[in-house]
């Protein structure tokens, strides 16, 4: 079989592509650097970010909001997903970490993920699939290494900005796709994280944010932005974050820690801690995104594994 078999059939007003490596040495981080600026790769991830956290704003993960079609199914495809963890069951191995039921796993999302993808999508962007697709496989860790990090969520983001772009999710879905489908997909994740017991991948350590996950405190501290009794200096508090969590993306995030560590919270995670002294939330939100650049946008270990399409493209297009 020649090359020609994986070139999906696209529609040709769209060019849809298999996504693709394109940061293979330091010095390509120029040209991710340069996508920050017009219809490029940095420009389009980062502004979702951006509207998403300016959507959340002081909202409760409980508000109203509505819930669309294409919603719905991506929640049934999350589901999928956690259903095939029952299903997989971790194996008796030597080694404590990266328990090899995981590869069992990540193979039948491997090869369903394009399926499930066309159950999504509407059928007007059926062609889109194969593109797609791609930032989901690359959503829940690596299969050799059976470690998760920041750059597997942001292939998630990644997803989710790929279907705004198509237009199967809309701007009326902005909070469904924070409070609804990435909370979603956070529970999948602590629960592959759990059962295959993943390794952190290039985990900083105690001087990291988290072993796994960065955008939900960003997302999380800006719900908590102008709340009226709860400040940063709260969340260290178990009580508080026992009471509270149901509503707010952060606290979840500091529980599944609590679940996870054991000793004292300024030592297993001295970074949250610090910002637990931090004024206001709108200062922690606004140097959270800071240092989601600094530490994980702009660093080659995490880059390097971005993959860029026609979505979300590396290089001009050419007239």
């Amino acid at each position: 079989t020649g090359s020609q078999d994986k070139q999906p059939d696209v529609t040709p007003n769209f060019n849809f592509m298999v996504p693709k490596n394109e940061i293979n040495m330091v010095p390509d981080m120029g040209k991710w650097k340069r996508s920050q600026v017009g219809s490029l790769a940095y420009a389009d991830y980062m502004g979702f970010v951006l509207t998403l956290n300016e959507g959340v704003k002081g909202k409760k993960l409980t508000c109203e909001y509505t819930i669309s079609q294409t919603v719905e199914k991506l929640l049934g495809l999350l589901d999928t997903l956690d259903r095939w963890i029952d299903e997989t069951p971790p194996i008796d191995q030597p080694s404590r970490f990266g328990n090899q039921a995981f590869r069992t796993w990540y193979a039948k999302l491997d090869k369903n993920a394009e399926a499930l993808l066309a159950a999504v999508l509407p059928a007007d962007k059926q062609a889109a699939a194969p593109e797609i697709a791609v930032y989901l496989k690359e959503s829940v860790g690596n299969q050799t290494r059976i470690d998760y990090g920041t750059g597997h969520e942001a292939a998630f983001a990644a997803f989710l900005c790929c279907l705004c772009k198509v237009g199967a999710l809309q701007v009326d879905d902005q909070l469904a796709i924070v409070f609804k489908i990435f909370d979603k997909y956070l529970q999948v994740m602590r629960k592959l994280q759990k059962t295959y017991r993943m390794e952190p991948a290039g985990s900083q350590g105690v001087w990291g944010l988290d072993d796994f996950q960065f955008l939900p405190f960003i997302w999380g501290s800006s719900q908590f932005i102008d709340h009226p009794t709860l400040e940063p200096r709260h969340f260290i508090d178990k009580k508080v974050v026992n009471d509270n969590h149901q509503d707010y993306m952060f606290l979840e995030c500091i529980k599944f820690i609590n679940e996870m560590k054991t000793g004292p919270f300024a030592e297993h995670s001295n970074q949250l801690w610090n910002i637990s002294a931090v004024p206001s939330w709108s200062k922690v939100n606004q140097g959270l995104i800071k240092m989601y650049k600094a530490e994980c946008l702009e660093k080659f270990p995490v880059i390097q594994h971005f993959k860029f399409g026609s979505l979300l493209s590396i290089q001009p297009v050419k007239p």
